[in-house]
């Protein structure tokens, strides 16, 4: 599904700090302020490590222990 009608997707950075630290992304599979589709993209363009939580936007909130789970992997 393309996603260029998206407008952060349109935006070009500056310097692109994930081509040499590495990433790690959650996606939010129920968010509804971000496409899932466009978090999974940015995450493989990225080349992040990436984990799929059933939960909204707001997923530290409401599953906190996913999100503490891929802090804690990413300070390894």
């Amino acid at each position: 599904m393309p996603l260029e009608w998206w407008p952060p997707l349109r935006e070009k950075a500056a310097a692109a700090a994930w081509r040499k630290i590495p990433s790690w992304c959650l996606v939010a599979t129920e968010d509804r302020s971000i496409p899932p589709a466009a978090e999974q993209w940015m995450a493989d363009r990225s080349g992040a490590r990436t984990i799929s939580v059933r939960a909204p936007h707001a997923v530290s909130v409401s599953d906190p222990g996913p999100v503490t789970d891929l802090i804690l992997r990413a300070a390894c």
